[in-house]
């Protein structure tokens, strides 16, 4: 079992999309295939699993790269993926481990195998790419006169990645609708761990980099399902098995998708040749700005298919089927824009876009021209923060036209599960906010009931629409509408079920949201191929910030209402951002409310239901003429056309325009001027403030002078003076000209500047003069309030007016001539109407250009610069203006993030609502600030029927900002509130203050509590307003009664102890710090400590606040807690805060008298302590008990209370204490409060650090404890008695410390092999104990065992460190991680955690009393603090009287034993009376590691104990002894006398039966140690005889049974690694080969614990000796015995050796086994085998028979034993035959001459 880490800081998002590979090598083999199998799963998918964890699975290995070849073995792992905060789950090991299931406990969704599988991906072709190339080369072209070709500057190619495998189409070079038609095969195992298939198109670059234009993602959870998701309800409802599963299995399908574009995003399609400052969004890292392109693709997938070629043509057939898919229809977008406020800065002219794809994109040439734009507006300051587009009654309207493919029946289906889910969220959200508010139980059920009923109902009556028939249906979408279909069927019963079932309301709120997340799930729509429509705001011709609103959110239904977009024709706010802001958001460019409806053309007549107001359609163009030689003319005209477009730069003709089709010209061209761009910005407005800068000038150090420019506006040009400002018709002056002083100004009004070269005026101003500023301006101001709504009757102008004139030829307008005026304009507009009256849909007519003069010789460019340029204005006019009244209640805000540096913030709000804005009042260094303000607006002009405003009202928006005396101010969030609307104010309901949250960078950062009412004023009601609220002060209205809460006198005790661990303020060390506690705006302040070295304890501890707090929990307002210290020279610094916003948990009934109030225990004995001691130091008799069982340690104690009764065994039976063994820390125990009962320790902070995205640095602790209860407003009631009364001294007290560290578990590897070389390093205020001499080698679970003592003053030093680091031998050590244990707390609990109870007073033993003070003054102590009267001790002290109940010492002993360590009756009783008391019991604690880089990630376990001893309490008992166990040296002597009926393996030359026979034996984990008997040859009946020793030395622990083995892994590690077996003996019998392997004959594993017991003689031994084995009848025999008990055994075991199975008898052997111990070993020597020292016994050489040699050596005996004794009677039978043959040769041989020489006879 091995562990990897890895400590990874990155994004979530990058992080989830990468995988873990696992691979699994074969070590000994060097060739390049020792790969054996691979596993990749995403970590996304990991961190999604329950508990962010896979726990004990089993993964499928593959071969990468033959995927057909199935499995390669299966790998168990557990992968953790945590983020800072997670909590890992537990690891629980089964016990049946060995018997694991693969196929049950495989990583794979439930009930699928593993498979091959082939991911198709058809690319066939895109669109819209963008340029991404240079356009150098076709200008030259140009140049030369050829054609060039500017828009597919673009060589695009598709990269597909998947689980590490990339691939990659062709490339098609220029070309910016690219047709691929591949086909892309991925090889995977399915179902698969990855979850992304990633999609980037890239443009191939032949030198540099490939640039990305886009990317996109297809997910495979949304476009498959195994089918698993959907609870099929019950299994009543089926009649089948069979039915009910193939409910779930139908639902199922494989990834499929499209044939569907998808759709490309990322930054500004915009080419410039500069490196892209977006180019992260085309990697889709973050949300693209703008669209870049389609992709048309499809996904199938078949499984166990083999593919040869990775990538392929398409066939010509499926591209014909692609073109059904490709089938385009007309849509038609318009949006109105209400308002856009909220913009931060004025300066150039402002415009909005809107584009969908590349549709309506202005820069962009391929699509026809169309209003897409609104027009150019300066922004117009709303006299107090933000600036807005005077827009008014004229509200400007785009209009797009665009053609895409028809998915409406995935859009509506998608619409109307949202449309179901947002109804079930705000049931939701209702149902939480009452269980919060605690409403009773009947009106809960109500609530409840609604949700339930209103849910069923949905899903009954919404029903999804049907795909069958519909263009462009997909596989995916048939499959998605059967698994939408039976979701929401489940749901709805699950829904029906509950109704029926469910008891308590808040256990079912988790189902119901799961319910909403499941139907969310559903919502996403993966084949979405309609584009984002986007939102631009330019600022000239600067892309300035973007908006992205999904085309289905505003999309036109014809299935149902439901099945429209939540914001169709509906009015929406919309709060623009950056592109990739850094600032994620904190400043908003612009607020936006704009009206949306997007649909089919065929439906265009259904937009005139939801538009509102008249719209108008003009042709406009500028005459612009010059100011030379003292006359207006078009002779100066530079760069201008006699007629142009608002820019100047497109040259138009009157006659050229023509309307277009289907619409006419209504009436003649006329004189209009276009307000938005002109500086009298006052339209729609009922007060207005003219403003004009005076500007003066001076040489460094001289007197100052009226500038050149003497008045100029807020940018520097120049205006008008004061005096020649006159009051337009309709208004009247408020007041005379005054400077404005609410600014950064002086006394005076004035602020200076310094211009810095090019620049000829300053950047910026401040508001103290200084010798070298050479500007000064003063902002001169003069209201003026609107009289009479009249208009200029003058709206048709003479040819004459109608001029707006301008110093330079730029953007600044006004409409009365000034003497410094250059140039000149008049807008000319001609009003166009639709030929047949068909509503406003006609609108959606304006397609192309009107008239624009293009010379046919100019270039294309120019020609594309002018296309568009021209289109028609449209705007919306709203002849209905109603009049709001707005009310904006702001009572408070908490937790607000500190942004100065002395922890606090100075914050005030900016509240935004359209075109008003109001600042509420800066409440100084506060993180919690009540304003208690009413905001009122009072007329606010909204135009529009005020029924829809009160369905969709605006937002009222609250910027929260900290006020800086130096600088700018800090934005501090922000948050929305929607106001409640009441048309008719007489209706008396007056709104909720509720906390909304503050948002900043997308986190929390605050609660607000607020509300906000926007009532409609009549002429008539004007006195139905409600009253004016009371009012603070000259102009600051209150929160009125009805609206803030109720309140009630409360008093607060503080109990404040002391302050701990204070870091260093501004590099000085915090020396005499006081407290400040502040609540609901009362302050109280401690004493200072004097020497917070030497005293860090406040002198007096207890506070009293009386405070007006609401009674309603909700509102109550936070406790702060401000530290100062008191510094030289007057400093009080603020050096930490800390904010508590629960005060819940400290409120109390002042007259129930707690036992707990009283003060803990542990803290009275401390307060008696202070003076003398008296000490009882009676003598100890020495008891003389017999030696204890060495297998009795402290250990065993230990073992025995964890249950591993194996490691503990005559521990339990002699009857001795157990301890508790906690698995947390002992501050986690329920029942010990987490040892704060005394005080709680609140950590305190300091405010902004440097990087934002840090959590607030922690600078120290405050130790106290609060008491809350009510008081009487009667003053004549007494007031109830105070909570905090009994206190001990508070002085530092001297202690003895003892850590004891038992063991630690599961650590965290830091070394290469997966392990770690741990040791223990303690640290308690300066001294530090570094025990590395005693690392433990080679492991994650060490025994430590060791006492660490350490004295020290408590609270000083009340930190008690333990870390764990690792041993490097040449690195630096590593720490593993560290545990803190709060040594005051411990001290001061009246748990009495200094030192645990044991279960029994023993006075001798491993349980020896280890406290200062016995049994019997602990209670007197307890009872004393507890206000009882002492304990009375009766009858010989066997009996006990407290706080009236009596205890007998029989009763806890009845059932006991009692042993000699017990101490005398009385000290027994006492503690087992103590035990009752709820103290902290003898106990051992486990504590979680800690790194500090990673706070709350858990880097393994310690368990240990401290106890606490103070040093005026007299001498500590004797301390435990947990040093771990040591193994002893024992030697097994196996002396193998014979063999019997061994399996007889070979057959000899001469046919015979035979074996070699030789034993093997060894201890399993010491197979160095392996020995063998010499060789028995030629056995011919079985028997072998040896009188052979072998020897094996072990480590052995008696207590917990087991063999210490210690060994080096490899050569090169510098420590062993030690093992621990079970003691064992192995013996085998084999046949001696010389010529080939030698042959395995049979076995015994003797169980040196539980031995086998041996056969007096061979005939007894047989098979059935054997436990386990079939027909083994354990029960007859004698019980199995322990070797080390009987020391010595004889007699015979049966060896076995498996066939077909079963276990075969394969001979038996006789042997002696003996256990010395080491000193006995010395003793009685004895050698191995028959070696010398050969005694005890001695061994004789066995009497084998003359048969047994071996016949290559011994040829002569060879010949006696074998040949002779078994072929003597055919050597005989041999020779006879040879003799007669020899006689008879010869015989013939001899006869012819004989028969010659008779017959002839030559002698005679």
């Amino acid at each position: 079992m091995k562990i990897f880490f890895y400590n990874i800081n990155m994004l979530p998002s990058e992080l989830f999309d990468d995988s873990i590979s696992l691979r699994v090598y074969d070590s000994f083999s060097l060739r390049a295939d020792s790969l054996m199998g691979e596993f990749k799963v995403d970590v996304g998918f990991v961190y999604d699993e329950p508990g962010h964890a896979i726990m004990r699975k089993w993964l499928l290995l593959s071969d990468p790269d033959d995927s057909s070849s199935g499995a390669r073995g299966y790998l168990k792992v557990s992968i953790f993926v945590m983020a800072t905060g997670d909590e890992p789950p537990t690891e629980r090991r089964e016990k049946n481990e060995e018997q694991d299931d693969i196929e049950s406990n495989l990583l794979v969704p439930a009930g699928v195998a593993m498979r091959c599988a082939t991911l198709s991906l058809r690319v066939y072709r895109a669109e819209d790419v963008p340029q991404m190339d240079d356009a150098f080369v076709q200008t030259v072209k140009q140049v030369f006169g050829g054609d060039g070709d500017k828009k597919n500057l673009v060589d695009p190619y598709l990269e597909i990645s998947f689980a590490g495998k990339r691939l990659c189409t062709k490339i098609i070079e220029k070309n910016a609708n690219p047709e691929w038609n591949q086909l892309i095969n991925l090889q995977v195992k399915f179902p698969s761990m990855c979850e992304r298939i990633k999609l980037t198109l890239y443009d191939w670059d032949r030198l540099t980099k490939d640039d990305a234009i886009g990317t996109t993602f297809l997910n495979l959870s949304t476009i498959s399902s195994s089918g698993g998701e959907i609870e099929v309800p019950r299994a009543e409802t089926f009649n089948t098995v069979s039915e009910l599963s193939t409910a779930g299995s139908e639902i199922g399908f494989l990834p499929v998708f499209g044939p569907c574009y998808v759709n490309l995003y990322g930054s500004p399609r915009e080419f410039t040749g500069l490196p892209d400052p977006y180019d992260e969004l085309n990697f889709g890292q973050g949300e693209g700005v703008a669209y870049r392109g389609r992709i048309l693709v499809e996904l199938s997938t078949q499984l166990d298919g083999k593919t040869d070629k990775n990538v392929d043509d398409i066939s010509s057939d499926d591209i014909l089927v692609s073109q059904k898919y490709q089938r385009r229809r007309k849509y038609s977008l318009c949006a109105v824009f209400h308002s856009a406020c909220m913009l931060q800065e004025p300066g150039e002219p402002i415009q909005f876009e809107v584009s969908i794809g590349n549709y309506g994109n202005k820069l962009d040439s391929t699509c026809k021209p169309l209003s897409s734009t609104t027009q150019f507006s300066f922004a117009v300051f709303d006299g107090n923060h933000y600036y807005y587009l005077p827009w008014a009654d004229t509200k400007p309207v785009v209009i797009l036209t665009s053609y895409w493919e028809d998915i409406s029946h995935r859009l509506d289906t998608v619409n109307i599960l949202l449309f179901i889910a947002e109804r079930l969220e705000f049931h939701l959200t209702s149902l939480k906010t009452a269980i919060l508010a605690k409403v009773p139980e009947t009106r809960l059920a109500e609530i409840w009931l609604k949700l339930i009923n209103h849910m069923i109902e949905d899903l009954n009556n919404f029903q999804l629409p049907a795909v069958e028939g519909k263009p462009n249906v997909t596989a995916l979408d048939l499959q998605m509408k059967k698994l939408r279909d039976a979701a929401l069927n489940s749901i709805m019963q699950m829904a029906v079920s509950m109704r029926q079932e469910a008891t308590d309301v808040k256990e079912t709120v988790g189902d119901i949201e799961d319910w909403l997340d499941r139907i969310k799930q559903l919502a996403e729509e993966p084949q979405n191929s309609m584009p984002d429509v986007i939102i631009w705001m330019l600022r000239g011709e600067k892309r300035v910030a973007y908006a992205r609103v999904p085309a289905n959110e505003i999309l036109y239904s014809s299935f149902s209402e439901q099945g429209h977009g939540k914001h169709c024709g509906q009015t929406q706010t919309i709060f623009m951002q950056y592109p990739m802001d850094k600032n994620k958001g904190v400043k908003i460019p612009v607020q936006l409310r704009v009206n949306m409806w997007l649909g089919l053309s065929a439906h265009e007549k259904k937009f005139n239901s939801f538009s509102e107001g008249n719209f108008s359609v003009y042709a406009e163009m500028y005459e612009n003429q010059a100011h030379v030689l003292g006359k207006w003319g078009t002779t100066g005209l530079v760069g201008r056309h006699k007629f142009s477009d608002v820019t100047g730069k497109v040259k138009l003709k009157r006659e050229r325009f023509l309307p277009p089709r289907g619409w006419e010209w209504e009436e003649d061209w006329f004189v209009d001027p276009e307000r938005c761009l002109l500086t009298e910005a006052d339209a729609g407005h009922t007060e207005f403030t003219d403003e004009v800068f005076q500007n003066e000038k001076r040489f460094p150090g001289g007197e100052w002078k009226p500038a050149e420019e003497p008045y100029t506006d807020v940018n520097g040009e120049k205006t008008q003076s004061p005096s020649e400002f006159d009051c337009p018709p309709g208004w009247t002056w408020e007041d005379e000209w005054s400077f404005d002083i609410n600014r950064a100004v002086d006394e005076r009004g004035w602020e200076y500047g310094l211009t810095i070269p090019p620049d000829d005026k300053p950047r910026s101003w401040v508001a103290a003069e200084k010798m070298y500023h050479i500007h000064r301006r003063k902002r001169l101001v003069r209201p003026r309030r609107k009289t009479s709504n009249q208009k200029p009757a003058t709206e048709r102008r003479e040819p004459g007016e109608g001029w707006e004139y301008s110093s330079l030829i730029g953007w600044k307008f006004h409409r009365k001539e000034r003497t410094s005026d250059t140039f000149r304009r008049r807008r000319w507009r001609r009003r166009m109407v639709p030929s047949d009256c068909i509503g406003a849909s006609a609108i959606f007519r304006l397609e192309g250009a009107l008239g624009v003069d293009v010379d046919e010789k100019t270039s294309k460019t120019e020609r594309a610069k002018v296309f568009g340029a021209n289109t028609p204005t449209v705007s919306c006019h709203f002849s209905r203006a109603s009049m709001y009244h707005l009310r904006v209640y702001v009572y408070q805000a908490r937790n607000l993030c500190a942004m100065d540096k002395d922890s606090f913030s100075d914050p005030y709000v900016h509240v935004s609502f359209l075109h008003v804005s109001k600042t509420t009042e800066i409440i100084r260094a506060t993180l919690n600030p009540t304003w208690d303000q009413t905001l009122i607006f009072e007329d606010i002009e909204i135009y529009g029927d005020p029924k829809t405003i009160a369905h969709n009202p605006p937002d009222v928006v609250l910027e929260l900002y900290d006020s800086d005396q130096v600088g700018k101010d800090e934005a501090m969030g922000r948050c929305t509130c929607p106001p409640v609307v009441k048309l008719n104010p007489s209706v008396a309901v007056s709104p909720k203050l509720l906390w909304f949250p503050v948002t900043k960078k997308g986190r929390n950062a605050g609660e607000m509590l607020l509300a906000a009412e926007l009532l409609l004023k009549d002429k008539a009601n004007d006195g139905d307003l409600p009253l004016v609220p009371p009012r603070r002060g000259e102009k600051l209205y209150m929160v009125p009664q009805g609206i803030r809460p109720v309140v009630q006198l409360t008093a607060i005790e503080v109990l404040t102890w002391g302050l701990r661990n204070m870091k260093t303020y501004q590099l000085a060390t915090v020396s005499s710090p006081s407290l400040i506690v502040e609540c609901g705006g009362e302050i109280v302040q401690t004493a200072v400590i004097r020497n917070f070295k030497k005293n860090p304890n406040f002198p007096g501890s207890i506070l009293l606040l009386k405070v007006l707090l609401p009674k309603e929990e909700m509102y109550t307002p936070p406790i702060v807690l401000k530290v100062i210290d008191h510094r030289p020279f007057g400093r009080k610094p603020v050096v930490g805060q800390c904010t508590i916003d629960c005060l819940e948990a400290f409120r109390c009934d002042p007259y129930h008298i707690n036992s707990d109030v009283c003060m803990s225990a542990r803290v009275a004995m401390i307060a008696a302590s202070q003076g003398d001691v008296v000490i009882n130091m009676e003598e100890i008799p020495e008891f003389t008990t017999e030696k204890e069982d060495e297998a009795v340690d402290w250990w065993s104690k230990f073992y025995a209370s964890i249950g591993e009764q194996d490691k503990c065994q005559p521990y339990l039976k002699k009857g001795y204490d157990k301890l508790e063994v906690y698995n947390t820390e002992l501050e986690e125990i329920a029942q010990f409060q987490g040892l704060t009962d005394f005080c709680s320790t609140f950590k305190l902070q300091r405010g902004k650090t440097e990087d934002e995205e840090d959590d607030p640095s922690v600078v120290g602790e405050f130790k106290g404890a609060f008491k809350i209860y009510p008081l009487s407003d009667d003053p004549g009631v007494p007031a109830p008695p105070r909570q905090f009364i009994e206190l001990p001294e508070s002085g530092p007290q001297e202690c003895l410390v003892r850590i004891y560290v038992v063991r630690c578990l599961d650590l965290q590897p830091k070394d290469t092999n997966g392990m770690c070389d741990p040791y223990i390093k303690i640290s308690l205020g300066r001294k530090t104990l570094d025990d590395r001499d005693h690392y433990k080698p080679n492991t994650l679970n060490p025994e430590f065992g060791r006492m660490f003592e350490l004295s020290c003053f408590i609270p000083q030093d009340k930190d008690l460190k333990i870390a764990v680091y690792d041993y490097d031998l040449l690195s630096k050590d590593e720490k593993v991680g560290e545990t803190v244990i709060d040594l005051e707390n411990r001290l001061l609990s009246r748990f009495r955690s200094c030192c645990g109870l044991p279960q029994t007073y023993c006075v001798s033993g491993v349980n020896q009393w280890r406290d200062q003070l016995k049994p019997s003054q602990i209670l007197q102590h307890v009872a004393k603090v507890r206000g009882i009267p002492p304990p009375r001790i009766e009858g010989d002290g066997r009996s006990l009287t407290l706080s009236g109940k009596q205890y007998h010492l029989h009763e806890f002993e009845a059932n006991t034993v009692i042993h000699s360590q017990l101490g005398p009756v009385s000290e027994r009783l006492a503690l087992h009376v103590l035990r009752n008391q709820g103290l902290v019991p003898e106990h051992v604690e486990t504590r979680t590691l800690c790194s500090s880089h990673q706070p709350n990630l858990s880097q393994g376990k310690i368990q240990m104990w401290v106890d606490i001893f103070p040093k005026s309490l007299g001498l500590p008992g004797h301390p435990c002894d947990i040093t771990p166990r040591k193994a002893k040296k024992y030697f097994l002597r196996a002396i193998v006398w014979n063999t019997t009926d061994v399996t007889l393996d070979e057959t000899s030359i001469t046919g015979e039966n035979m074996s070699d026979i030789y034993v093997k034996g060894w201890m399993p984990g010491m197979e160095e140690q392996k020995q063998k008997t010499d060789v028995h040859y030629r056995s011919l009946d079985g028997d072998g005889n040896f009188n052979w020793r072998f020897i094996f030395g072990f480590n052995f622990l008696p207590a917990e049974q087991l063999c210490v083995v210690s060994r080096k892994e490899h050569f090169w590690n510098l420590d062993k690694t030690e093992y621990r077996t079970p003691p064992k003996l192995i013996i085998q019998i084999w046949d001696n080969d010389k010529f080939s392997l030698d042959d395995y004959l049979g076995s015994v594993e003797l169980d040196l614990l539980n031995l086998i017991p041996p056969a007096k003689s061979p005939e007894k031994c047989n098979i059935k000796m054997l436990p386990g084995v079939a027909g083994s009848s354990s029960t007859k025999k004698p019980l199995p015995n322990s070797l080390f008990f009987q020391k010595s055994v004889r007699g015979w075991w049966p060896c076995t050796i498996q066939q077909d199975g079963k276990h075969v008898l394969g001979g038996k052997v006789e042997m002696t086994l003996e256990i010395v111990e080491e000193r006995e070993f010395d003793e009685r020597p004895a050698g191995k085998g028959r070696d010398e020292p050969n005694m005890n016994p001695k061994l004789d050489y066995p009497n084998r028979p003359d048969t047994s040699f071996f016949w290559f050596t011994n040829p002569c005996k060879t010949m006696k034993f074998i040949i002779w004794r078994r072929f003597k009677w055919i050597f005989i039978i041999a020779v006879v035959l040879l003799l007669v043959i020899l006689f008879l040769g010869i015989l013939f041989y001899s006869l012819p001459n004989y028969i010659s020489m008779k017959i002839v006879k030559p002698f005679s």
